[in-house]
């Protein structure tokens, strides 16, 4: 009987600590920094403002990670002109060693850098308590908002993942658009001769 009562109330810790490791979503972005293997050099998101950005947090051995990467690169290539910024993190221990090996690879053609496992999940706000599944997606919007955060357990990877990607982007960007018809900008005004 003792067994079965502790085990309820495992089960029900369980249950009310799931909700405690959601992220926030929406939040607002903060200006995450992607160590680049140049000489030291970093990525700030800050730097895409005004763009659709999926960042991407991935291992480089991990084959759901790769398969993921392949598709974030055919949808850079396709949305770039209107407004799509991808950039992705690797996040294990050899990270910054691994990655030249997996740009040759896999060619993605977006930036690719590292981070340290505990600054990624503070990024995601992701409780250390809990396995982390990769690959992480996050979503930001033109005005620098996370407005989607899925993770490698997540049905957006199961089925069909190409077209879940393509959706949340298509989504995110013509929100942009409709924001700019919105609020046009005027044409410059002439000067008098």
């Amino acid at each position: 009987m003792l067994n079965r009562r502790f085990l309820c109330v495992l089960a029900g810790a369980c249950l009310a600590a799931a909700p405690a490791m959601a992220a926030e979503v929406p939040r607002p972005s903060p200006d995450f920094a992607v160590d680049t293997i140049n000489n030291g050099q970093k990525i700030h998101l800050s730097q895409y403002k005004g763009k659709v950005c999926v960042l991407a947090f991935i291992l480089t051995t991990c084959p759901h990670c790769q398969k993921t990467v392949g598709y974030l690169s055919a949808l850079q290539n396709e949305f770039a002109p209107r407004g799509l910024q991808v950039l992705a993190s690797a996040t294990e221990d050899m990270a910054a060693m691994n990655l030249p090996d997996f740009i040759q690879r896999f060619h993605p053609t977006f930036p690719v850098g590292f981070n340290n496992y505990n600054v990624v999940l503070g990024f995601l706000q992701h409780d250390p308590m809990f396995k982390l599944f990769m690959p992480q997606l996050v979503f930001i919007d033109r005005q620098g908002t996370i407005r989607a955060q899925y993770g490698g357990d997540d049905k957006f990877f199961a089925e069909d993942q190409e077209k879940h990607l393509r959706d949340q982007i298509e989504t995110l960007l013509k929100e942009g658009q409709a924001t700019e018809k919105k609020h046009p900008v005027p044409p410059p005004v002439k000067k008098a001769s």
